[in-house]
């Protein structure tokens, strides 16, 4: 009952090995022997009586030298290396204590040596299976000795060594001296358990009682223990009615294996049955009863009742665990419940807590993080683990690698990793697959390559999770071939690509733009009877929305219909924005329709594509169209706050840039002022959207509040902002801001596009700020930004409308030495003034200037004669476009 119920003490899979002296009854436990072994009184000793077995005062039987069966503990402590080793040693029978018959024969042989058990086991274990075993045994003199059979049967079980185990057994049932025992066999069958060989341990069930064994309740609770690991539970529940039959009462120890064996394969209806059947039967459940109905809740992913299961435990009179808590802690996660995860590792870590957290509790804490997103966090509560004094296993290392590798932190991934196997802890395929993982989401495809090389170097073999890590590697980076060659390898190497393989080869073209490849993978999954899912129809109908293929879209969604695939509302949502990526409109509405008809919940990312839908249309359509659109596009926004899902900055930005459109300037107002009370902070375009709607009705006072505001937000101001604010500036006549907003302007002039310098030097030039205009252009020069033919014009234009034509004919030296031929016009504008007051010479020079072009071909005079305007049409194309007030 003990044995059994010590295996389920771990913190995850409630299994730990076995007290060594637990199942031998031929022999005395050590503690509890009155009995101590005397010194020999000469060097040979005198004939051996076989003593019988005593019976002590507690009823358990004990030899004559129970000291032959004592665990002493042996070290050695190396200072100079600072390390130090700690191992158990059990002599057994020996030489001295075999039948004299047997000690004679061994005493003219040299070749026979008398080991202890411990040597025995350590000699067997240092040769591989295929050595010969047999030869050390049989040179072993403690072999004629029967009771060290369970003992080193037992040793060898412990460090799970089951071929060498096997290969003992089948040595000890050729002796002459061996003798079938029950716990022999339940060693046995219990290690065969624990390598889940469940055929092995039913044959051995029945050839004990071949041997006339007759199986006990050990045997049978190891034997329903192995039937339970291999996920068999209605075998283990014929092997409770067997045992039933065999008038053998089950123990707690056998409920609770039974239970075990229904909770690992989720069955937790079945195992609630038999918990209510063990109470019925005057058998009580005990902790680890309670932890492996919580631990069935869990396996069935019913966390609800896991939790609610616990409530009722803390009414009883026993006490949870940390194996508990670790329970109630992945619960409270997989239900979102973070703080109180977090509650509950921190009411284990107070001082006066009976529960101490374990390895098992931070790991949960760190995963947790990791799948909201938090690295930071992770990090912190590893260390705190560290700092707890506990030695981080693979799997804390693993998810701590995860977090790192969620976020594309690659480096931070490979210290992660270094300092795993600087601790002496082997990186195995989750490791690897992470790290590639974290290369793949950096934009290092080549990196994810090397981690992926790295592993099969170190003999492990990737699984299908790193084959799709590494196509998602390539593919998202646009290595489309490479992704598909990588899936080739993977089915060359015997691993077939299921639908996750699918859908990430999908989505690698539509990243890439590759239509024939699309219809190419599509092809290949119907040929290997790959069976799409959700998530690779929606996969493949964006990656055709994206190449541009809405009709080839529509038709696989059409098959997924027809194959009873119920769409959510996320595949809704990649047939809406893709809609509005191809300016339909009105097919996007329509599957808004269908949507709400099909009852499927809209999401804040459907109603902010519908949003689109109306908005965009509205923008292309017809004034009369326009407003109908703007109707639906705000019914559609007010459903949106009624269903609970706050709208976002793009969708307040998306109904400012409607209402502006419209000409409702107060409603693009009263938006805006929405979003800031919704503790929703404005972003530069939305700031921008704004100001343009001041502009176009007529507002531009309120452009400079508005730039007011966003300099106490700290927004940064763009292109487009500052094209809005010179605009107001202009209405407003307001030089000195404009001056003071160019002056902010002046870092950014290499990336402002040419046609809005030049709006600003003839905003400059208007105002009558010759000076300022001046110094503005100068600034340009300096800054390395493209000068042409048009910025030229702009300034001279502005001189001679100021009378400046000593500077006018400066700019034509200018102009003439930039590699620009000034236009006839341009001279003969400043031909009057030279005449009258820059004196004969300077007009003669003008003059044949003048003439001089008019004698070049008659297409070049022409094309200088076009570009002579103060803006070229084609430079301010652009600017119209964007900013319609321009134009006006």
């Amino acid at each position: 009952m003990t044995a059994i119920t010590s295996q389920f003490q771990s913190s995850l899979n409630f299994t730990q090995q076995l007290h060594p002296n637990h199942h031998h009854q031929s022999y005395s436990n050590p503690i509890k022997s009155t009995i101590y072994p005397t010194k020999p009184t000469s060097q040979t000793p005198k004939k051996i009586k076989t003593l019988p077995l005593k019976t002590n005062s507690d009823g358990k039987k004990s030899t004559k030298n129970p000291g032959k069966w004592e665990r002493k503990k042996q070290g050695y402590v190396d200072y100079d290396k600072g390390e130090h080793h700690v191992s158990e040693h059990v002599s057994g029978l020996r030489k001295d204590d075999i039948p004299r018959r047997y000690r004679i024969k061994v005493q003219a042989d040299k070749f026979q040596k008398d080991w202890s058990i411990t040597q025995v086991v350590q000699k067997i274990l240092a040769l591989n299976t295929g050595d010969d075993i047999e030869g050390i045994l049989n040179h072993w003199v403690g072999r004629f000795a029967r009771k060290n059979y369970p003992v080193l049967i037992q040793e060898l079980t412990q460090l799970g060594s089951i071929e060498h185990a096997i290969h003992v057994f089948s040595w000890m049932k050729n002796q002459k001296n061996y003798c079938a025992r029950n716990d022999i066999y339940n060693m046995m069958i219990r290690l065969h358990a624990r390598q889940n060989n469940v055929d092995q341990a039913r044959g051995l069930f029945f050839e004990m009682q071949k041997w006339k064994c007759k199986p006990d309740a050990e045997t049978y609770n190891a034997l329903i223990n192995a039937h339970g690991r291999a996920g068999q539970w209605r075998w283990a529940t014929n092997i409770m009615e067997d045992m039933l039959r065999a008038a053998i009462p089950p123990s707690r120890s056998t409920y609770n294996n039974l239970i075990n064996a229904c909770g690992s394969c989720g069955n937790w209806r079945e195992a609630l049955k038999i918990c209510k059947q063990m109470t019925d039967n005057g058998v009580g459940p005990d902790l680890v009863t309670h932890n492996i109905i919580l631990s069935s809740y869990k396996t069935g992913a019913q966390y609800s009742k896991a939790l609610s299961y616990f409530e009722l435990m803390k009414g009883t009179n026993i006490r949870p665990d940390t194996t508990t808590l670790n329970i109630v802690i992945y619960c409270l996660a997989k239900l979102g419940h973070y703080e109180e995860a977090v509650g509950v590792l921190k009411s284990m870590r107070e001082k006066k807590s009976e529960c101490r957290p374990d390895v098992v509790t931070f790991t949960s804490i760190m995963h947790m993080y990791s799948v909201c997103g938090e690295f930071e966090n992770c990090k912190a509560v590893f260390h705190i683990m560290l700092g707890e004094g506990l030695k981080p296993n693979i799997v804390a290392y693993n998810t701590l690698l995860g977090a790192y590798a969620s976020q594309g932190m690659s480096e931070e991934a490979l210290k992660v990793f270094n300092e795993m196997k600087q601790y002496g802890i082997r990186p195995d395929v989750v490791s690897y697959t992470s790290l590639l993982n974290a290369y793949g989401r950096s934009q290092k495809p080549k990196k994810a390559k090397e981690a992926f090389d790295l592993m099969k170097k170190h003999c492990l073999k990737p699984n299908i999770i790193s084959y799709n890590a590494l196509i998602d590697a390539y593919g998202s980076n646009g290595c489309l071939a490479e992704a598909v060659e990588v899936l080739r390898e993977m089915e060359r190497e015997g691993i077939q690509p299921n639908v996750v393989s699918i859908s990430t080869l999908l989505a690698a073209c539509g990243h890439c733009y590759e239509k024939v490849v699309i219809d190419s993978v599509l092809s290949a999954a119907e040929k290997r009877g790959i069976e799409l899912n959700l998530v690779a129809y929606s996969t493949a109908i964006g990656s055709y929305m994206n190449v541009g293929e809405f009709d080839k879209a529509l038709s696989l969604f059409k098959a997924m219909r027809e194959k009873n695939v119920k769409p959510d509302s996320g595949i809704y949502n990649v047939l809406i924005s893709g809609c509005c990526k191809v300016s339909k409109y009105d097919q996007a509405i329509n599957f808004l329709n269908e949507m709400t008809d099909l009852n499927i919940p809209v999401t804040k990312e459907v109603y902010s594509s519908a949003i689109s839908a109306y908005t965009d249309s509205s923008s292309a359509s017809s004034l009369c169209l326009s407003q109908g659109r703007l109707a639906e596009a705000d019914s559609m926004f007010t459903r949106m706050k009624t269903a609970g899902c706050q709208p976002d900055v793009i969708t307040y930005t998306k109904m400012i840039h409607a209402y502006s459109e419209a000409e409702k300037w107060d409603k693009a107002c009263a938006i805006f002022q929405e979003m800031e009370a919704n503790d929703i902070q404005p972003d530069v375009v939305a700031c921008s959207a704004l100001m343009r709607a001041f502009n176009k009705g007529s507002q531009p006072a309120k452009v400079l509040i508005l730039l007011e505001y966003m300099k106490e937000k700290n927004l940064p101001l763009s292109n487009a902002v500052h094209f809005e604010v010179l605009s107001a500036c202009s209405l407003l006549r307001d030089c000195e801001t404009a001056i003071n907003l160019i002056n902010v302007m002046e870092p950014t002039f290499l990336k402002i596009s040419t046609g809005f310098l030049n709006h600003l030097l003839q905003f400059l030039g208007k105002s009558g700020k010759m000076e300022a205009m001046m110094k503005l252009f100068l600034k340009i020069v300096a800054s390395g930004s493209e000068i042409n033919f048009s910025t030229y014009s702009t300034l001279l234009k502005n001189l001679l409308a100021a009378g400046n034509w000593r500077k006018y004919v400066e700019v034509l030296q200018w102009m003439e030495e930039a590699g620009l031929q000034p236009s006839v016009a341009m001279y003969r504008d400043v031909l009057y003034f030279a005449q009258r007051s820059g004196g004969s010479d300077l007009a003669a020079v003008i003059q044949e200037r003048i003439d001089s072009l008019k004698s070049r071909p008659q297409n070049l005079a022409s094309r200088n004669q076009v570009c002579s305007s103060s803006l070229s049409a084609s430079e301010l194309t652009e600017e119209c476009e964007l900013h319609p007030q321009i134009a006006t």
